[in-house]
């Protein structure tokens, strides 16, 4: 098979399902996972498909960053795979006896259903939502930062008081997210929110970034964590290889969470 057709055949295969992997077009048309990883990168420069870590999608449309806080139904409603993926992998760090930081965000929530629940460690939240949710849970012991109560569904508090009661903290992990990341780091909409965020990873013994591969190359209004003060960034395999590899140009270590 010729080149071109067998680029064709990739396209319409993506068309078709959304995305493709770089493994099973390797198996499929008997040639090296380098001959598709040529395939995939002159496709994209021709503007027909945006590489992934694991293979290629189709390209995503330009997103209007949304500034407002999702309603509570979209937070914490059921996540999509790969979301859920980042969740349970973030989860699976926590040691006995560790103190984490968790967050009012959608995948934050996310990693409460995996929380261990065999031995015991010392949640830290800013979230009346995270709080409410691990408080009956015995084994967490569960201490909520104090301030201004925002309106947004997490109940989440990011003023100068929550800043000066999370400074008392000593953290084993804190898990991070934002709006966007990008090679800079984590950005965000609001420059409270970004001092609350840079806070947590200051304290922090490691600073762990739930990164969905819709967030990755991202940019808001203000970067609230550098890419140097995040020791790990866990994302999903539909991630652009481009960002992945800009990000760990910067020495951070990225894990990919199995869809």
């Amino acid at each position: 098979m010729l080149a071109e057709e067998r680029r064709q055949q990739i396209l319409e295969m993506i068309q078709q399902e959304g995305r493709v992997i770089a493994k099973d077009l390797s198996e499929q048309f008997n040639i090296s996972i380098d001959s598709v990883r040529r395939d995939l990168t002159i496709m994209e420069k021709q503007g027909l498909l945006q590489k992934t870590y694991g293979g290629a999608m189709l390209l995503s449309p330009l997103r209007k960053v949304r500034t407002l806080p999702l309603p509570e139904a979209s937070r914490y409603g059921e996540p999509e795979s790969h979301q859920d993926s980042i969740s349970k992998l973030a989860s699976s760090f926590i040691k006995e006896h560790d103190t984490i930081f968790i967050g009012g965000a959608g995948i934050q929530f996310g990693m409460l259903k995996y929380l261990p629940t065999d031995f015991s460690f010392t949640l830290v939240t800013n979230s009346m939502k995270i709080a409410d949710s691990v408080r009956k849970q015995a084994n967490i012991t569960t201490y909520l930062i104090g301030g201004k109560l925002r309106t947004d569904s997490a109940g989440s508090m990011i003023d100068t008081l929550a800043l000066e009661m999370l400074s008392q903290f000593t953290l084993d992990f804190g898990f991070i997210t934002g709006g966007g990341i990008t090679e800079n780091g984590i950005c965000t909409a609001t420059p409270e929110g970004a001092a609350f965020s840079r806070k947590v990873a200051e304290i922090s013994g490691k600073s762990v970034c739930l990164a969905p591969h819709e967030k990755l190359g991202q940019k808001m209004f203000i970067t609230s964590v550098p890419l140097e003060q995040i020791d790990i960034i866990i994302t999903d395999q539909a991630a652009s290889e481009k960002i992945v590899n800009e990000i760990e140009k910067r020495n951070v270590d990225i894990i990919f969470a199995d869809a």
